[in-house]
């Protein structure tokens, strides 16, 4: 995903660094245990949780590769760079295109809102307009099947 849309990203970024970035995340959050977006009590301990998988997991690597990836994943943490901020939009924007694909069904099991979901995605549209647009089209057209709550 980060290859195919980067055309959509509002600033330039880097391929390579951005894919690794968004990997290494994806390792951290599958060794903490990953935590369901809108699951209110998950998300208390979820940062306590990735710390310690990430010191973990980088601290087995031989000091120098280590220390670069977890440098990628702190940058992605810290939701600033471009980089980071695309990162971010792909790794919510997969599980909306996937809760999509099913139907809504995670939406309307978990009684997910409109709300929690644009909470969620806020700084979407600063990284993609088009990407933001397709989300909402997506959201809305969940709202009329009942899949989600219009609050």
């Amino acid at each position: 995903m980060i290859y195919l849309l980067k055309e959509y990203a509002n600033e330039p970024i880097d391929l390579a660094k951005t894919m690794m970035m968004a990997l290494i995340h994806d390792i951290v959050e599958i060794d903490a245990g990953d935590t369901y977006a809108y699951d209110e009590v998950g998300n208390q301990t979820k940062r306590e949780r990735e710390l310690k998988a990430a010191e973990r997991i980088f601290g087995m690597l031989p000091e120098d590769q280590g220390n670069y990836l977890r440098t990628l994943w702190d940058e992605f943490e810290a939701y600033e760079s471009s980089d980071a901020k695309y990162a971010h939009l792909l790794d919510n924007f997969q599980p909306l295109l996937l809760n999509d694909a099913s139907g809504g069904i995670a939406w309307l099991e978990h009684g997910v809102k409109k709300s929690q979901i644009y909470k969620r995605n806020a700084r979407i549209e600063e990284t993609s307009e088009v990407v933001w647009a397709k989300m909402k089209e997506i959201v809305g057209e969940h709202i009329e099947k009942g899949n989600v709550i219009n609050d």
